[in-house]
């Protein structure tokens, strides 16, 4: 029995359903509050119990989600009785039996191993790890897709045969000292890397690490080794020329719109290309790419655009409020934006503030995960809403909900990695 400590995670879940998928028992615990991960959990009948270290059996192999401290009384019993990973150490064994693809990076990576499985998919049978909570795997998988999460340096746990990073933006300032610090993270898991590395070149900080293995460089301009030209977009797609060592290697029209998924996509071909993949197949195949959870899902409720994104770094923010602005120019913008990690919020506050001040409308909601204090950051949502003066603190609850609906008929860009849809239900029925 494989018991997972926070198995709603979005990567717990994931590694939970793919060692579903290979016949094994599992099962795990977590707070009894809904999260988006746990849906399919349920429909795989995996067992989720609330906490409590009863729960541990001596002849369980126990997997411990990365918020959890080694004083959390399950942790603690776990040590104490069972054979215990880490999620990244497991995560780092597991990948040996594939040919693995890792994708970091400080952005886009969720997208970009989504891509990458939906790609890979159409020529070779592709096992996935994806930080929405998606998970698979069959007994004769050939590839492995992993979305590989620089916190804490654990993607330094990982050899992956190839890497696509796409970009390197200091994050997670409760631990790295600095930016060359979070850079040197990147440097220990590119001289992991057996055979390419693929990576973002229009991003300064990638183009300084030195890497051992084979590399090339994908971008918007010609000094990439892979770059795009020729670029017709509209509203819902974009043809472009992708060009090689000078050399036109294909025309591409795909249903994605917007710098930052070209790049992404532009990742993926470069290595479909390294890997000898036929363009035309590739194109096919990517014209069926659904994207993942949580990552700018539009739904139209009614007349009103409920808009829900993982944002939570101030990059992610802008982009996201930008995308909505241009989407839909004749509504107003109304932006909730739920944090995660105080020690994040008080190192980033002035860019957080210049990028929700984009909106027409600024809601703010407090900290409420498990992990957002373990600095010991003590702040409160406060501090973030005293910077912006025309700023709302947000209740989610149904006076919450009440104050999001007088904006029917508007856009409702509701941003948060943590459980934020929760209040954007919440709004749809009071509408």
């Amino acid at each position: 029995m494989y018991y997972f400590i926070g198995i709603k995670g979005t990567g717990m879940a994931a590694l939970a359903l793919m060692l579903h998928d290979l016949g094994h028992e599992v099962c795990g615990s977590d707070l009894d509050n809904h999260f988006f991960t746990e849906d399919e959990l349920v429909r795989n009948d995996i067992p989720i119990l609330s906490f409590n270290q009863d729960n541990i059996k001596p002849e369980y192999t126990v997997i411990i989600g990365n918020a959890f401290l080694e004083d959390f009384p399950e942790v603690k019993r776990a040590r104490q009785l069972c054979r215990c990973y880490r999620y990244h150490e497991f995560l780092g064994e597991f990948m040996k039996d594939y040919k693995t693809v890792s994708i970091c990076g400080s952005h886009g990576k969720t997208t970009t191993t989504t891509l990458c499985k939906t790609m890979l998919s159409k020529f070779k049978k592709t096992a996935y790890l994806i930080g929405d909570g998606e998970g698979f795997v069959e007994k004769d998988s050939e590839y492995l897709c992993v979305e590989s999460d620089e916190f804490r340096r654990h993607f330094a746990c990982y050899h992956p045969e190839y890497a696509i990073i796409t970009n390197i933006e200091i994050d997670h300032v409760d631990y790295f000292k600095d930016e060359d610090d979070y850079f040197n993270a990147y440097q220990e898991f590119v001289n992991n890397v057996k055979e390419v590395v693929f990576y973002y070149g229009g991003d300064p900080w990638c183009r300084k690490l030195d890497i051992p293995v084979k590399s090339y460089s994908f971008g918007l301009t010609e000094d990439n080794d892979y770059f795009i030209d020729n670029v017709v977009s509209t509203a819902d797609s974009s043809s472009f020329d992708l060009i090689h060592d000078g050399e036109l290697i294909y025309h591409y029209s795909l249903p994605f719109v917007g710098d930052h998924l070209l790049i992404d996509v532009l990742g993926v071909i470069s290595l479909a290309d390294y890997l000898g993949f036929d363009h035309s197949k590739v194109e096919e195949a990517l014209q069926h790419f659904v994207g993942p959870k949580r990552r700018y899902v539009v739904e139209e409720y009614g007349d009103t655009i409920f808009v829900d994104d993982y944002a939570h770094h101030p990059t992610e923010v802008k982009v996201t409020i930008e995308a909505s602005r241009k989407r839909y120019p004749d509504r107003k913008i109304i932006a909730i934006f739920k944090p995660h990690r105080a020690s994040r919020v008080k190192y980033f506050a002035e860019d957080f503030k210049n990028a929700l001040e984009l909106a027409d409308e600024i809601y703010l909601i407090d900290f409420t995960s498990i992990d957002d204090k373990q600095d010991g950051t003590d702040i409160d949502i406060t501090y973030l809403a005293d910077m912006i003066g025309r700023s709302h603190i947000l209740s989610e609850d149904e006076e919450g909900a009440r104050q999001l609906a007088q904006y029917k008929g508007e856009c409702l860009v509701f941003m948060s990695s943590k459980d934020i849809y929760n209040i954007a239900n919440m709004v749809k029925n009071y509408l």
